[in-house]
């Protein structure tokens, strides 16, 4: 069977996972926002996030350009026109971003080693759900974003259950962030007792969450933490090998080895 020798990454998961099967030679372009691993930053950069050079991309005479998200539906159409093979995926739960993980690597020829690692990272998730079984649960407020105020997509809202947390929008979890837009007033009124911010790229403000969200116990006790976009919005392997550490370490910062990052 004939695999992809030359592929582009439009994002950073992909190309995160190519490198952890050890695949990384496939690389021929990947997304300027990439940051994991280190390594990669020396492939040459043909996208953002929302856009990208599709004249650089064509150049590189790609056999598989791989995307993610309905964001990036018309990069994906420009490149299909131009007669360019692309995978566009829409995961948005820990299984879907399995799945996922699982399909790309078959793509490659690489299903037992991503079955060995998929493995692994369940039974990490399975040890610390046990870890935290029977706690009670701290309520957390998640943001992905400060205007709309965006709640946490579904995948971190599993992570945060499986954390011990109790995510106060649960029942808003959707895979569109237009779906997830809350209110002020519905936060003061959630009154979480954590608030983990992620903005999507861009630094968390906390004069910003202690402004909007005064009242909250979260904000009364400075239980106001960032974790690193990088590590906990990719829908690959950061969630699995760093973001889940954040949000341990956020919720159950009383356990000597959790140190969690607080917002300056």
């Amino acid at each position: 069977m004939a695999w992809p020798e030359r592929i582009i990454c439009l994002t950073e998961e992909t190309t995160e996972w190519l490198y952890l099967l050890g695949e990384e030679k496939r690389i021929v372009g990947i997304s300027a926002y990439t940051v994991r691993p280190p390594a990669a930053k020396s492939k040459p950069k043909v996208s953002a996030f929302i856009t990208g050079n599709v004249k650089k991309i064509c150049e590189l005479k790609p056999d598989l350009v791989i995307g993610f998200s309905d964001i990036q539906a018309e990069l994906a159409q420009k490149l299909i026109k131009e007669g360019l093979t692309v995978l566009i995926t829409n995961q948005r739960t820990l299984a879907e971003i399995e799945n996922t993980l699982l399909m790309v690597a078959r793509i490659v020829g690489r299903e037992k080693e991503a079955k060995r690692i998929l493995s692994q990272w369940q039974k990490k998730l399975a040890k610390i759900r046990r870890r935290f079984q029977g706690r009670k649960r701290p309520r957390v407020f998640f943001q992905e974003w400060d205007e709309p105020i965006i709640s946490a997509i579904p995948w971190v809202s599993e992570l945060i259950a499986i954390c011990g947390g109790e995510d106060v929008f649960s029942q808003r979890t959707h895979a569109m962030a237009r779906e997830r837009i809350v209110s002020r007033e519905e936060v003061l009124r959630a009154q979480p007792e954590i608030i983990l911010g992620s903005w999507c790229g861009k630094p968390m403000d906390r004069q910003w969450v202690e402004t909007q969200f005064a009242g909250t116990p979260a904000v009364a006790y400075g239980r106001i933490y960032e974790i690193d976009s990088a590590e906990i919005l990719q829908p690959g392997p950061a969630l699995f090998l760093d973001g889940v550490d954040r949000l341990v370490a956020a919720l159950w910062p009383q356990e000597k080895k959790n140190k969690p990052k607080r917002v300056k």
